[in-house]
């Protein structure tokens, strides 16, 4: 079985092909400009290539009820050109095969459920932290979805007593992605995090916000993992501080092996890397 999958990001397209054991046989990056330019390249990739089916996960919101008059919309985003853009209908009418859809972390969390660190149980939650927070869940082995799907990257966070910054989301300013998204400590420190890896600081204090976002999730959904990717998270010292503040927060409520003594197989990075999104698409496509 050839399967074709979209990792449809606001910054880039990665399109592949690959099979249903998540193997990748051929991938390409396309730069996100306008729908126009960027569509004909990912539909140029896919001319001539015999898949089976399709899948794609997309940045958003999107639309993802089948039923709706915009299925298949990216819909409020503020990435210029692509608002109320119908990226599933202007694909549908170049490449006839079966296409599913999803959130691209909601793609994410079922690539790791697949094939990474998160094979073999029934559900967990995957979040990116990189040019936005954005985070995936799958319950009891079934995307979660709902009137429109998770925004869990979107919460409101407390505020460190020693931070005055008043966050960048555009939308919200201090909710979570505008407190620890890249832009954010760019936007506070005055460098990119990568510039940065050596003041404990900056690291404490994005610790500080995404282990309240975990604890979160973990009331909430009770996720049975979690995985942290994206660029931010490649500062890997960052896992010890998270996982040092998660347990610090949950202060003894949560009783479970995951949270005392075996955290660090709990809150975990992605074992799929940066393909656990374009791997994910393919389980989009094998689901089909």
């Amino acid at each position: 079985m050839i399967l074709g999958a979209i990792e449809a990001g606001g910054t880039k397209f990665v399109c592949g092909i690959g099979n249903q054991n998540g193997e990748i046989l051929e991938r390409i990056t396309i730069p996100t400009t306008t729908p126009a330019e960027t569509l004909k390249q990912v539909i140029e990739f896919f001319q001539g290539k015999q898949i089976d089916a399709l899948g794609v996960g997309s940045f958003g919101p999107v639309d993802l009820n089948p039923v709706s008059p915009t299925y298949g919309f990216i819909t409020s985003t503020p990435k210029k050109n692509w608002n109320s853009f119908n990226l599933i209908g202007e694909l549908k009418k170049h490449i006839n095969v079966p296409i599913g859809f999803d959130t691209d972390v909601n793609a994410a969390a079922l690539g790791e459920m697949e094939w990474g660190a998160a094979n073999g149980l029934d559900s967990c939650l995957y979040m990116t932290v990189g040019t936005g927070v954005g985070v995936g869940a799958i319950a009891e082995g079934r995307l979660i979805h709902g009137m429109l799907h998770p925004e869990m990257g979107h919460i409101l966070v407390r505020r460190h007593e020693d931070d005055s910054f008043q966050g960048c989301c555009p939308y919200h300013g201090d909710c979570l992605e505008g407190m620890a998204a890249g832009p954010a400590i760019e936007s506070r420190w005055g460098q990119k995090g990568s510039e940065l890896e050596s003041n404990p600081k900056v690291w404490e204090l994005e610790a500080y916000y995404l282990a309240q976002a975990l604890v979160n999730y973990i009331l909430i959904l009770s996720p049975k993992r979690l995985i942290l990717g994206g660029g931010v998270m490649k500062q890997e010292h960052l896992f010890p501080l998270i996982r040092e503040n998660v347990a610090k927060l949950l202060n003894g409520y949560i009783k479970h092996e995951n949270i005392f003594g075996k955290i660090d197989e709990y809150i975990v990075p992605p074992v799929l890397g940066d393909n656990a999104g374009l791997c994910g698409a393919l389980a989009l496509a094998k689901r089909l």
